[in-house]
């Protein structure tokens, strides 16, 4: 690791409608800690500070706090500082800093995708329409976010990497799969970054780290990463500090040409005015109930949802919920095995734990002991899945529930070196509330509501019906400005 020092027609209405929001002041409530990326793209416009002076601030820190939470796994430090120099950016977002999560590629770096499998990895060549948003956006990569081997775990803790570490308290995870860029941003290193979420990566770290984390509906955005899967599970998005940086991004990346399945919302920047009906789930698909911490922060949301006027009521799952969880983890595995197959080609022998993880391995072998039709079969029903979350939110406007069974859990407890059953019955208590959303093509977005006693985040989820992005960011407006979070500070922070 190094650490010294493109265009789409289809985005361009909705970066010049996103360069148009100014800074504005925060919701009521103590000043934020840090400036979010509105703010920092507004201090450069109004020439307060220069990109140079940005960027260089933002290398700073990454150099400082690196060796402590390992949320890059490539630093792009000199070719950020020749963009900062050359004065040629534009965009909402014009010289702020920003990191690209290691499982896209971004021109002239490896691609690594947090596996030894990829150590050798040359720079590449080419990058993702998605990825091209955030160049068009003015955002200046400073390098790569870490992740998980191929996004596959709810942790950030790759075998060929170090773990990544939450600033909150470092011992703990920091979430995954888009861990990294989770610490970075809560951490203070960058202003938000870049995530993706195929079963909660976006929700997860959010939650994890104290910040909001929007996944958008299935097909909303500019497309990114092409997929394998039966059904398309994973969005990309950002995880930041503020509702706005969000809502600003998401302008700029949502598509906006003919033949997209929702019309565009473009930048959203008001809070909700009409009341909604909520439903409030507490226990996992299989029966559980949470964490004690998780029980009070999902309490004391539907009780800030009620002084806001908007009715709360219990509601449950509509779906099987084991069977959700076998379909949910034998879809999964087909990434795994079509891993596994791809490296034992390129290395002209089988995969092994020399250079893949167990889980990995574990994951391909549940795919191995299928019988034929079974994944075809597993999708089908998760379709119908799809129709009876469709139906569910018929009888409400958004669901209320935790994001995770428990708050951030212990470095080592999720990781892909548990046993395989172990493992799996982990992450079947501690992720059973986001993968729905992923193939319901719905989405969802982690609020930061809640700290334990011991300063833990805990962040609470807000799901709504394919398309409802524009009511999800007017509620998170509402619920910033109720209860803000901005100034909470994590002990290991710039």
């Amino acid at each position: 690791m190094h650490f010294s020092r493109r265009g789409l027609l289809a985005a361009s209405a909705a970066i010049a409608a996103a360069s148009s929001v100014e800074a504005k002041p925060r919701a009521a409530g103590e000043p934020a800690w840090t400036p979010d990326a509105t703010e920092i793209a507004g201090r450069i416009r109004r020439k307060e500070v220069s990109v140079v002076e940005v960027v260089e601030e933002a290398i700073r820190k990454a150099e400082a706090l690196q060796p402590r939470i390992n949320a890059l796994v490539t630093s792009d430090f000199d070719r950020a500082m020749d963009k900062a120099r050359g004065g040629q950016l534009s965009g909402p977002f014009a010289g702020v800093p920003f990191l690209i999560k290691d499982l896209d590629p971004y021109t002239g770096l490896p691609t690594r995708y947090g596996s030894r499998s990829s150590m050798g990895a040359g720079p590449e060549t080419a990058q993702t329409a998605f990825v091209e948003t955030y160049d068009r956006a003015g955002l200046v990569v400073i390098g790569k976010s870490t992740t998980p081997e191929y996004g596959f775990l709810p942790t950030t803790e790759p075998m060929g990497f170090l773990p990544t570490r939450n600033p909150w308290n470092l011992k703990h995870s920091s979430g995954g799969s888009s861990g990294g860029a989770a610490a970075a941003t809560a951490a203070g290193i960058v202003p938000f970054a870049h995530a993706s979420d195929g079963g909660g990566s976006i929700r997860i770290p959010a939650a994890n780290c104290g910040l909001f984390g929007l996944k958008p509906s299935r097909g909303r955005m500019i497309e990114g990463r092409p997929h394998g899967r039966g059904i398309d599970l994973s969005v990309a998005h950002v995880v930041s500090h503020s509702v706005r940086d969000s809502a600003a991004m998401f302008g700029a990346s949502e598509r906006t040409a003919a033949g997209s399945p929702f019309k565009a919302i473009g930048v959203v920047t008001k809070p909700l005015k009409k009341r909604l009906k909520v439903g409030l789930l507490l226990e996992t698909g299989m029966g559980q109930k949470p964490d004690a911490e998780v029980v009070a922060a999902i309490e004391g949301a539907a009780k800030l949802m009620a002084s806001l006027g908007h009715r709360v009521e219990p509601t449950s799952w509509p779906i099987d919920g084991p069977q959700f969880g076998r379909d949910f983890t034998a879809l999964w595995s087909t990434g795994a095995a079509e891993l596994v197959a791809g490296v034992s080609k390129a290395m002209g022998r089988k995969a092994d734990a020399s250079v893949l993880e167990p889980f990995s391995l574990g994951m391909a072998e549940l795919v191995a002991s299928l019988k034929p039709g079974d994944i075809e079969a597993a999708v089908g029903r998760l379709q119908a899945t799809s129709k009876a979350y469709d139906d569910w939110l018929t009888k409400y406007d958004v669901i209320l529930s935790p994001v995770l069974g428990s708050p951030p859990v212990e470095l080592g407890f999720v990781s892909g070196d548990v046993p395989f059953e172990t493992l799996q019955a982990r992450l079947m208590d501690y992720v059973g509330y986001t993968p729905v959303q992923n193939v319901a093509g719905a989405p969802a977005m982690s609020v930061p509501l809640h700290w334990t006693a011991s300063g833990l985040p805990v962040g609470v989820q807000f799901a709504g019906r394919a398309g409802s992005e524009k009511m999800l960011f007017q509620l998170a407006y509402q619920l910033e400005a109720a209860q803000p979070w901005a100034h909470r500070k994590p002990p290991t922070s710039l």
